[in-house]
């Protein structure tokens, strides 16, 4: 992660927390990591790139959970040492499933018709 900096923005809600990340991303080139889950409403974005752009990029989401009230804390680790990453877990997210139609019974049918 050499060159890179970890940012993380800590937030009381779910809702504050994607904000804050959809912002951030939205911002500057950077790439949100993972979440975490702390205890009680409590959740930590975590956002990787090159310096500048995650001091941009969580200045931003945390200007937004600011706005909504729910801002707990903000960070920016510049080229943090290699130990540190492996700390923060990683979330694989599942692959998304295709919507299955419903099948229609014969009771189900518009008019009543077969």
């Amino acid at each position: 992660m050499k060159g890179e900096a970890l940012g993380m923005i800590e937030t009381y809600g779910l809702a504050a927390l994607i904000a804050a990340a959809d912002g951030a991303a939205k911002t500057a080139d950077v790439q949100i990591y993972t979440y975490e889950k702390a205890d009680a409403g409590i959740l930590t974005v975590y956002i990787i790139g090159d310096v500048s752009s995650v001091n941009e990029a969580v200045e931003a989401g945390a200007s937004i959970a600011r706005s909504m009230g729910r801002l707990l804390h903000r960070s920016v680790i510049p080229r943090p040492d290699t130990d540190v990453l492996p700390l923060v877990k990683f979330r694989q997210r599942p692959a998304a499933e295709p919507l299955k139609k419903p099948r229609r019974t014969s009771a189900a049918s518009p008019q009543g018709k077969e």
